[in-house]
C-alpha cells in the first residue's frame, strides 16, 4: 500500500505529464503545476529540488508507464512477432492521429529541452533507447517465429520508431492523419505484412 507521500508524488507526476504533453515545459510555470495538482509549494520541494529535477521524474515516470504498455502489448499469447508490432503501431495511430489529444512526451519535448536541459536531455534519450531496444527484441521474435524476413533487428526497430515518431511530429505540424496512415504504410512494406 501506498503511503500518503508516495501518492502526492505520484499525484505530481501525473499532473506534469498532462501539463507537459499539451502545454510543452518551458512555457508552464511552477505556479500553474501546484494549482492544477492543488499541492502546496512546500510540498512540491519536499519531492523534487527544481522544475527540471521535476521535469526529469515526470519523463522517468512517463517511459516506465511506456515500457509497462509495450510489455502489455507484447505479451499477447499466439501471436506472431510481425502480428505483435502491427498491434502496437496501429495503437500508436489511433492514439496520436487526432493532433490536440497528442500524450507523447518523446514528441512533445525533445526538440524543446534537448537544449534547455542536460538530464531531461539524457533521460529522453535514455527512454527512447530502450523503447527501440524493445521493439528490436519483437523483431527479433518474429525473426525467429518466421513472421519477419531476416535483418538487423535493432536498424529496422530504429528506422521504425524514428519513421512514427516524425509521423506524430508531422501530424501535429498538419493537423490531420495523413502522415500516421503514411507510416503505416511504409511500415507495412517494412514487416512484409500483406
Amino acid at each position: 500500500m501506498k503511503s500518503k507521500h508516495q501518492h502526492t508524488q505520484q499525484h505530481l507526476l501525473d499532473v506534469g505529464r498532462d501539463i507537459f504533453s499539451n502545454g510543452g515545459f518551458s512555457s508552464v510555470g511552477l505556479s500553474t503545476i501546484l494549482k492544477v495538482a492543488g499541492v502546496p509549494k512546500g510540498s512540491f520541494y519536499h519531492y523534487f529540488e527544481s522544475k527540471e529535477h521535476y521535469g526529469k521524474a515526470v519523463l522517468i515516470d512517463y517511459f516506465a508507464y511506456y515500457q509497462d504498455l509495450l510489455s502489455d502489448l507484447f505479451q499477447q499469447p499466439g501471436k506472431t512477432g510481425q502480428q505483435k508490432l502491427m498491434a502496437l503501431w496501429q495503437a500508436w495511430q489511433e492514439v496520436h492521429c487526432d493532433p490536440e489529444t497528442q500524450k507523447c512526451l518523446v514528441v512533445k519535448l525533445s526538440a524543446e529541452v534537448a537544449d534547455l536541459s542536460e538530464p531531461m536531455r539524457l533521460t529522453l534519450r535514455d527512454g527512447t533507447e530502450k523503447i527501440t531496444q524493445k521493439i528490436a527484441d519483437v523483431i527479433e521474435e518474429g525473426i525467429n517465429d518466421g513472421s519477419l524476413h531476416d535483418c538487423d533487428a535493432y536498424k529496422l526497430s530504429a528506422h521504425l520508431y524514428q519513421l512514427w515518431l516524425g509521423a506524430s511530429l508531422l501530424t501535429k505540424l498538419h493537423r490531420d492523419g495523413k502522415h500516421l496512415e503514411l507510416a503505416m504504410e511504409t511500415t507495412r512494406s517494412l514487416l512484409g505484412c500483406k
